[in-house]
Order: structure tokens, then sequence, then C-alpha cells
């Protein structure tokens, strides 16, 4: 799957631009510009790296900036400002308030794109190359295979795009529709339950000899892949 970026940005040509190099570059966008729909998209879209101008519609970037980090869902999400303020003071403010990068106007689509990388190597360096690990599950997503504590995995299609997608984002929590878009696709009609099915078989495959179960049902609201390892029911 490909790492998505959400661009906060106003001006609707650098917009574009941004856009297609980072398309060509095998990243999905998501775009607004504005502030308030900035927090709106982050929470519903689960970007992997958020792209913010400083001066956007409603609210500011470093304001956005700081509501992000407020928020649990959203509180280690990779962030790099993008702004025309090239005073010392500025970003340092834009560092200080919890971004992760900063880059000044005008700027080169390579560097942009060597600057995203960086951060995702650092932040989520599950993105950043072909082999996925947590607490003990180890993905080989070019060989298709997965192991857990050295033991050999068998999954199902279903179940290994399902791992991969929570693998590349341990902790975050996901609804079951948010699931079906990003493993089965928006143009493929599930019911959400079915969710719920491949999420027993994927328990069920990687819980190994009485290992601790690490994917976690929460209340209300999804699944996460999560060493915490407490269940409960999902109204």
């Amino acid at each position: 799957m490909k790492p998505k970026i959400l661009v906060v940005e106003d001006d609707a040509n650098l917009v574009e631009l941004i856009r297609y190099n980072l398309e060509q570059e095998d990243f999905a966008v998501v775009s607004t510009e504005d502030g308030e729909e900035a927090l709106v998209l982050a929470d519903e879209e689960k970007p992997d790296l958020v792209l913010l101008d400083w001066m956007i519609v409603n609210l500011s970037g470093i304001e956005v900036c700081r509501r992000m980090r407020r928020e649990p869902a959203t509180a280690n999400l990779p962030i790099i400002m993008l702004t025309a303020r090239t005073e010392e003071a500025d970003r340092i403010r834009g560092l200080e308030i919890g971004a992760d990068d900063y880059i000044t106007k005008p700027f080169s689509p390579r560097e942009l794109v060597a600057r995203i990388r960086a951060v995702l190597r650092r932040l989520r360096p599950a993105l950043a190359g072909g082999n996925l690990e947590y607490a003990g599950i180890f993905m080989d997503t070019t060989a298709h295979k997965v192991t857990r504590d050295g033991q050999p995995v068998a999954l199902g299609p279903t179940e290994f795009r399902l791992l991969r997608h929570f693998l590349e984002h341990p902790g975050r929590v996901f609804s079951r529709e948010q699931l079906l878009d990003s493993v089965w696709g928006r143009d493929v009609y599930v019911e959400q339950r079915t969710v719920d099915v491949h999420i027993r078989r994927l328990r069920k495959a990687i819980n190994l000899d009485g290992l601790p179960d690490v994917i976690r049902t929460v209340r209300s609201a999804g699944y996460s892949l999560d060493t915490d390892g407490r269940r409960e029911a999902v109204a």
C-alpha cells in the first residue's frame, strides 16, 4: 500500500505540483486548503505524513500542528512545515510546536521528496523498506512470507494485506470502514462484518502456541496492532 500524504496548502498550483511529483514517487495524496478540514482529514484518512503550510484558511499551520500534537490519534503523526518564512525564529517556533521538519519556499520537488522519505525513514521505518516488523512479527513483503518469533505463519491473501496494513501503522486504531477502504479498496463492496471474520482468521494464524494477542479490539472504534493486548467487545 502506498504511503499517504496529507497536503495542507492554499496555493492550488503548488498543490498540483506537489501532488504530481508525489504520485510519480508512488505516494497517495489527499489535500485541503483549510486548517479545520485538515484536522478532520488527519482523523479520517489516517495519513502517514502531513505537509503543512504555515498560512492557510481558518487556522494557521502552527495552530493545526499544535492541535494535532494534543490529540492521541495524531500526536505521533510526522509533520513537515511548508512556509515562505525564512527567519530562524520562525523555523525554531515551528519545530518547538511539534513539526518534524521545515521546508522554506521555493523548494525543488526532488528536495521535497527526499525530505519526506528522510522523515519517514526516521519516524516510520516500516514505510521505507520491503520488510516490516513489530512485536516479534516479521513480514517480508517481497517474498510474501511472515514469521512470528521465528516460526512461519501461514496467511491467506486478505489476511496478509490486513496484517501488512497493521504493521505499517502500529498502534493506530482503524474502524471497519477504514480497513475496508485500505485493504479491500474503495470500489469493492464488502459487508463491514467481513472485517471481523478476517480479523479472527488473522488472530488464529499469528497467535502461535498461545503467544499474546497483539490485535487489540477497541470498543466502538475498531482494531489496532498493539502490544497492550487488551480485547474488548466491539459495539
